[in-house]
């Protein structure tokens, strides 16, 4: 007889791989990617030397950089295929799509045109290129849908700009100011990885079965899209917005727990303390200052006094996407702009995942518990009707 294990609801606490990426250690509130710490990589590091680091497992020299970002530049621009395609993405018969829609589609077109073979067909060096083709194409495919969906026409990266200047630049068309570049640098540093989340799991599953890299990083997108995972921080500035002002607050919140609904940017599944990120990012908003950071900061007291009062013990902090949307609206990144803004920082965490993976060829195939009605029944007599 087959023995099961039983195991938490969501795969809670559960151990399903081992893995050299990084890792994130809740009681402590701390997380790294490979053996640094993040928060350390986004103070001193660039994007392009932490995108490095997740696929070769070291920080480049100086040579390893140039040499890297001269690997990188080819594929930063839109292709012909993609320039012809992305319109169509970008603007329905019911007005604009969200950028995240199109993405999953125009990145499987993208990748399908290179052509990507199966991830068990080819060796690690051809799947390093394949993810990095991916990596780079997702924030010019990003910035262009949103472009055409204002009635504007993509932009191709500047060589005088870094990777974050560079993603603002085709958002806006107009070059940032160092402030917002430093800023949005170090959101998207900080959320390149953090563990086998949703959307990193989901694509490490699709790698498993051998499918593509194209294959892997879409499902995880789909993954990513949902309001649980990446679509939170543009909520957690409307919930700012509803409140409206500091006389709002108490009762905002105590309505919102009242009614059952989930105070969005607080609480998180791992950590059991204040999130690393947000702390970091608070630190960013503050250095950048307005009267939104002011506000920002006494919502997120009262929010976790009052939480702590209604719900005791339970530890519950701002998590990242509290403060990344407050980041990410000082730095001139549209609202429905803040999820894909995410996904170009992660799609390198979750290709450094793939690709190792990609090395172990055990599919992941788990079993679920069959609660319906005890099988097998008789048919019904008479046979079936219409």
């Amino acid at each position: 007889m087959t023995e099961f294990i039983e195991v938490p609801k969501g795969l809670d606490r559960v151990i399903v791989a081992d893995t050299e990426i990084g890792d994130v250690r809740g009681e402590e509130g701390f997380y790294h990617y490979r053996q640094y710490s993040a928060v350390d990589l986004a103070e001193h590091c660039s994007f392009e030397q932490v995108w490095y680091l997740m696929t070769h497992a070291e920080l480049p020299t100086r040579a390893q950089l140039a040499a890297f970002k001269d690997r990188v530049a080819p594929h930063r621009k839109l292709t012909a295929q993609l320039r012809e395609l992305l319109p169509h993405l970008a603007v329905s018969e019911n007005g604009p799509v969200a950028p995240l829609d199109g993405l999953r589609t125009a990145l499987s077109a993208a990748c399908a045109a290179r052509p990507m073979r199966p991830v068990l067909d080819i060796d690690e060096d051809a799947r390093a290129e394949d993810a990095l083709f991916a990596c780079a194409v997702t924030p010019a495919i990003l910035t262009g849908l949103w472009r055409l969906s204002q009635g504007q026409e993509p932009l191709d990266p500047r060589d005088d700009l870094g990777y974050a200047a560079n993603y603002l630049y085709m958002i806006t068309g107009e070059v940032p100011t160092e402030a917002a570049a430093s800023a949005i640098e170090h959101y998207l540093i900080l959320t390149v990885d953090h563990g086998f989340n949703a959307s990193t799991f989901t694509a490490r599953v699709i790698a498993s079965t051998g499918a593509d890299v194209g294959a892997a990083l879409v499902g995880a997108i789909g993954a990513l899209s949902g309001p649980l995972h990446g679509g939170a921080p543009a909520r957690a500035l409307d919930a700012l917005d509803a409140i409206g002002g500091p006389d709002n607050i108490d009762a905002w919140i105590r309505g919102e727990l009242e009614a059952g609904r989930r105070i969005m940017g607080f609480g998180h599944n791992v950590y059991k303390t204040e999130d690393p990120r947000s702390n970091h990012l608070r630190e960013v908003a503050t250095a950048i200052g307005g009267d939104i950071v002011d506000f920002s900061k006494t919502v997120e007291r009262r929010v976790v006094e009052i939480l702590a009062e209604v719900k005791p013990g339970r530890k519950l902090y701002t998590n990242v996407e509290f403060y990344a949307g407050v980041v990410m609206e000082l730095s001139g990144v549209p609202r429905p702009m803040f999820t894909p803004t995410f996904t170009t920082s992660r799609v390198v965490g979750w290709s450094a995942n793939i690709l190792e993976q990609a090395r172990d060829s055990k599919i992941i195939r788990p079993r679920a518990r069959y609660t319906g009605t005890p099988p097998p029944q008789p048919l019904p007599e008479g046979g079936f009707t219409a």
